[in-house]
């Protein structure tokens, strides 16, 4: 596989920051120290370019709408019609990309479906391609930054990241392309807004509460996923921050959910 067609990644210094918050969400708290070893991230999230090749070389089944999910059904008809029609947008037709898309972040893909890209990606490029961890997501979102709660600082800047800042206008928003944004302390892209990221962990209410102090990778199992960073659709300023969690069932996908890759090595 040339190089090329791997995402491009950057180099997460080892070290230590302060996990979570101690002013968030009760699942965020407390803010506790976390060590690091080096490792690398996705510069953005995988894009509907990169994610082409997966699904011609394997196979796998396009983004599109299948079965719904539980956060869908458990809404009602309301909520499913609004799905369908906010998710047409992101619908590849007959396994073909939107071209209009092709530079946006891949959306309509499930936990086990962005796991999938990765193992294809380890095997084919030779490199350990995995999801991000918890751990390794937030300290890569934070940019170096120490107890902020946005990449930058801690005020909420809509030049600055894509998300709703009217949720009237939610019907007629939508993706941005990767690297519309300034990148943070670290030349990450789109860590917050734009689309939630799923990351490798299972979903522990109580994590922190009896944190791993090294390369925590989450509880064993669970019944929840996490998904990180927020996505354009949200309002909520609590969930765009850098330490919100966001669980959700495990066969959950949405027009403003993809996700980045990382790998223990460096080079």
């Amino acid at each position: 596989m040339s190089q090329e067609t791997v995402p491009e990644m950057v180099a997460i210094p080892a070290g230590e920051f302060v996990m979570g918050s101690d002013d968030g969400d009760e699942d965020e708290r407390p803010g506790h120290p976390v060590h690091l070893d080096e490792y690398s991230i996705g510069v953005c999230p995988v894009t509907h370019r990169h994610y082409a090749r997966f699904v011609r070389e394997t196979n796998h089944r396009a983004p599109a709408v299948y079965e719904l999910p539980l956060i869908v059904t458990n809404g009602g008809r309301d909520r499913e019609r609004m799905f369908r029609r906010l998710s047409a947008q992101y619908v590849w037709s007959d396994s073909q990309v939107p071209n209009a898309r092709l530079d946006h972040p891949v959306t309509l893909v499930r936990w086990e479906d962005a796991d999938a890209y990765c193992k294809w990606l380890a095997e084919t490029s030779g490199r350990p391609i995995r999801l991000p961890t918890e751990a390794e997501w937030e300290k890569a979102a934070r940019g170096g930054l120490e107890r902020c709660r946005y990449p930058w600082g801690n005020e909420l800047d809509p030049l600055k990241a894509n998300f709703l800042t009217d949720p009237s206008l939610k019907m007629s928003h939508g993706t941005t392309p990767a690297r519309a944004f300034t990148p943070n302390g670290y030349g990450l892209y789109d860590v917050i807004g734009n689309v939630w990221e799923w990351v490798s962990d299972w979903y522990g209410a109580d994590a922190y509460r009896s944190a791993v102090e090294r390369n925590p990778q989450g509880p064993a199992d669970g019944r929840l996923r996490v998904l990180r960073g927020g996505g354009w659709p949200v309002s909520d300023i609590r969930m765009l921050t850098c330490s919100h969690r966001h669980e959700v069932p495990p066969d959950t996908y949405s027009y403003s959910i993809g996700f980045r890759i990382a790998s223990p090595e460096t080079s």
